[in-house]
């Protein structure tokens, strides 16, 4: 399940499924956002959207992430 938790004051959306660790690595993926990835499996297990209001000020239209939650096989 993916929670998800927007800081007002901090203009800053994130997202997690389970508990952050803090083993898990954070890596700069560009565009404002951060992924957190499980250094072991290499699996993405959240990320984190800095200024999230200047994303949502251009809501009409989806916004690319450079990453995705899907896992390749």
């Amino acid at each position: 399940m993916l929670e998800y938790f927007y800081d007002k004051e901090a203009d800053v959306f994130y997202f997690s499924q389970g508990k952050p660790s803090a083993k898990d690595e954070t890596i700069e993926a560009g565009n404002d956002v951060l992924v957190r990835v499980n250094p072991r499996t290499k699996r993405v297990r959240g990320f984190t959207l800095l200024n999230a209001s200047r994303r949502a000020a251009h809501a009409n239209a989806p916004v690319p992430l450079p990453f995705s939650l899907v896992s390749a096989r």
